[in-house]
């Protein structure tokens, strides 16, 4: 598909470069927002993110997101936890592999520069402190790089660089887009205003930052329990996961008081760069989706996530008129 002129069949005005914004499980989302965009008769002509958001725009310009969604809405909390390979003794606490190789199977080993539609992944270099826009080269490379959040994912060396999240800079990337020959840039922000606190995560929060209650624990092994360092993180995540029963949420766990903490630290850093790069270079029409939808970790809600997109992408489309 070429940028440089409308494409066939496609109406006057319809053309739109889409920003698809960091927020971890949100990103999700995305997906919604891309089908209600294309059930108004837009084409996508063009597509950049940050983080989640890069990934599931690699997954849209290589022509698999319908493949990629339907995966997504079949995962229970079990399988993202067997999606995780940890990697102690790297710099973070997950390799990324094993899920990197799960969506390539699934849709295919593709150049950038290859892909039918312009496509930009947004990463930040560690040793510059510069975003990075990532334009050629193999796409899951760039996912990867653009997906690493530091100390949770190790970071991906590309072209002897160091690369990380591209949410820590750009977590809606719209510049990465005004190169293109569109008539409007859209941008989807999943770190959105919240409505209301959590009243029961904000005591935790609290205590584990105080570094008492739920947060001591994590210090040392129950006795009987897991010893090595990767025995005890992998319990950890197993029980924050919880059972496909519903057991877990009756029971808070170490671990997800820990997790919960760094999904709030994540999404207030998240939240206030991206409200930086709102003010400075404004799309012509923002799609919010509360960060207080789901946490950063939560992919087993994909099906809710993607309807939560959607319904979005509606209301802004109708209240521009679109």
């Amino acid at each position: 598909m070429s940028v440089e002129g409308p494409g066939a069949g496609t109406a006057p005005g319809k053309r739109v470069a889409l920003v698809l914004g960091a927020g971890g499980a949100r990103g999700l989302a995305h997906v919604g927002v891309i089908h209600a965009i294309e059930a108004r008769g837009y084409e996508i002509a063009g597509i950049a993110g940050a983080s989640m958001g890069a990934l599931v725009g690699g997954i849209y310009a290589a022509g698999r997101l319908e493949e990629y969604s339907e995966w997504a809405r079949g995962l229970e909390r079990s399988d993202v936890v067997k999606l995780l390979d940890f990697g102690f003794g790297f710099p973070g606490l997950i390799r990324g592999d094993r899920v990197i190789g799960a969506l390539r199977e699934l849709v295919g080993d593709h150049l950038i520069e290859e892909l039918p539609i312009p496509y930009t992944a947004v990463a930040t270099d560690l040793a510059s402190q510069r975003e990075v826009w990532l334009t050629r080269g193999k796409l899951f490379d760039a996912i990867r790089a653009s997906i690493a959040i530091p100390m949770l994912f190790t970071p991906q060396m590309l072209d002897g660089r160091e690369l990380v999240d591209g949410g820590l800079l750009a977590p809606i990337p719209i510049a990465a887009t005004r190169q293109m020959r569109v008539d409007r840039v859209i941008a989807v922000d999943v770190n959105g205003p919240v409505s209301w606190i959590n009243a029961a995560l904000e005591p935790r929060a609290q205590e584990i930052a105080a570094g008492h209650g739920e947060g001591e624990a994590i210090e040392g092994p129950a006795a009987g329990g897991p010893t090595t360092l990767r025995e005890r993180m992998a319990s950890l995540w197993e029980e924050w996961a919880g059972s496909d029963d519903g057991e877990a949420e009756a029971k808070p766990t170490k671990s997800r008081g820990v997790m919960d903490l760094m999904s709030r630290s994540l999404d207030t850093m998240q939240a206030r760069m991206s409200r930086v790069q709102l003010a400075q270079d404004p799309p012509d029409l923002l799609i919010q989706i509360s960060r207080e939808t789901a946490t950063f970790y939560e992919f087993w809600r994909a099906r809710e996530l993607v309807e939560k997109g959607r319904e979005a992408a509606e209301k802004a489309l109708d209240a521009a008129r679109l």
